[in-house]
């Protein structure tokens, strides 16, 4: 285990994670300095993988199963059970059973299909981090099944502890426990944020999310600013302001003071571009910002903001509508039906406000086609060439940047309190 390298920079451009959609400029901030000024590889050799593993959160399979799940989640913080069952009603509402699993399920067939049909020709495995399948058990029947070089495919777009490093640290843990260090070799996809597929998906369901939007509008007896305005929120998760700031590489800036927001607002562009490009009306009379959701411990620590509620809430009487798009989710999960379905749609409906929530990309086929795209490049017999640094140079980014790092420096999404790293796979060793 490595210790720590450096801490996070203070960000120029947000240094208190208060940007909701960035500042202004970007170059009125002096001194800047852009991830995309790194000159390190981000993209790696294509290898012969013999398995891919779908790695998701995992969730409740039925009501016996809610607490000994919230005990896995919050696993060494030492919260009482008592707490844990108020978290557990959001489950018990839904008959314990999280939509997480079957929504993996589905994907894992969509997946397998795809590569079946578009190469490569690998198996595709299910992993969970808290609940069954666990990592650990899958790792040891890979191995026990002759398996010797496996690709994790996460179910998270953004950079960060728990979308990307946490992933890395649950398979390098699983390995030193297993005693598979040097026997087996785990890599690891990038994040996807920018897949055109991921991007394609959202655009498609905010575009008729706000054909929807305009017809709840025009039908509506009363409207709660009178003025036909529209406001998009696209909502995450929220992170600790710690944890988003030690977000990605050390020794850069980002817009809104971390990798993980950065990264959101480059999406949410994206997604506007191509609304514009495709049905332009739709975005009149609307502007934009990115909130956060699903926010939890205790209330003296500091998260990102605004809180969606809050920002509803703090609308007062500037819109008429609202559109909200799940942008830091894949699926509908239970923090989408519970957070935005059920307690941001009651809020907007007690402000009079209408709404809709548009999907996530589930198994929408453009999304699906990106992640078969995305494998394909790691996987010797279908990578478009052999040459690392050809694949970086040809790499195809709906937000137009230089794509994710297929292997993460040691300190990358780190948390600077740290005194050792945990084992972590796809760890990069070369000079920055």
């Amino acid at each position: 285990m490595s210790p720590l390298r450096t801490a996070p920079i203070p960000n120029v451009t947000d240094p208190e994670n208060t940007a909701s959609n960035g500042p202004a400029s970007l170059e009125a901030a002096p001194g800047f300095v852009s991830e995309e000024t790194l000159t390190r590889p981000r993209a790696q050799a294509p290898e012969p993988y013999d398995a891919v593993i779908l790695s998701s959160f995992g969730g409740p399979e039925g009501q016996d199963d809610v607490i000994p799940f919230l005990r896995n989640v919050t696993r060494g913080r030492g919260i009482p059970d008592e707490r844990l069952e108020e978290v557990a009603t959001h489950y018990r509402a839904n008959g314990g059973v999280s939509p997480i699993n079957e929504q993996n399920r589905a994907l894992l067939a969509a997946l397998r299909e795809e590569l079946a049909r578009s190469g490569p020709q690998i198996p595709v495995l299910w992993a969970n981090r808290n609940w069954e399948p666990y990592v650990a058990d899958v790792v040891k029947d890979a191995h026990e099944n002759g398996y010797r070089k496996l690709l994790v495919l996460p179910t998270s777009a953004y950079p960060g502890y728990s979308s990307c490093r946490q992933y890395r640290e649950d398979y390098g843990i699983a390995l030193e426990e297993l005693g598979l260090e040097g026997e087996l070799q785990i890599d690891k996809l990038r994040q996807h944020y920018d897949a055109p597929g991921f991007i394609a998906s959202f655009t498609e369901g905010l575009i008729e999310g706000l054909r929807e939007l305009r017809a709840k509008l025009e039908a509506a007896p009363s409207r709660a600013a009178g003025n036909g305005r529209i406001r998009i929120m696209f909502c995450t998760h929220s992170v600790p302001t710690t944890a988003a700031n030690e977000a990605g590489p050390r020794g850069v800036d980002y817009e809104g003071g971390s990798a993980y927001v950065e990264k959101h607002l480059e999406a949410a562009r994206a997604i506007l571009r191509d609304v514009e490009a495709e049905e332009p009306s739709l975005l009149e009379g609307c502007d934009w910002e990115l909130v956060y959701q699903s926010r939890s411990g205790s209330p003296s620590t500091p998260w990102l903001e605004p809180d969606v509620n809050d920002a509803l809430e703090g609308l007062g009487g500037a819109v008429d509508g609202v559109a909200m798009v799940p942008l830091g989710f894949v699926s509908d999960h239970m923090e989408v039906k519970w957070d935005l379905d059920t307690e941001a749609m009651e809020t907007c409906e007690g402000l009079g406000l209408q709404a809709v929530r548009t999907p996530t990309p589930g198994t929408h086929p453009a999304y699906v086609r990106s992640l078969r795209d995305l494998i394909a490049e790691r996987v010797s017999s279908t990578a478009p060439s052999q040459d690392p640094a050809e694949l970086e140079r040809n790499r195809v980014s709906a937000c137009g940047g230089r794509g994710w790092f297929d292997r993460c420096d040691p300190d990358c999404c780190l948390a600077a309190s740290a005194r050792t790293a945990k084992p972590v796979i796809a760890d990069y060793e070369g000079a920055r």
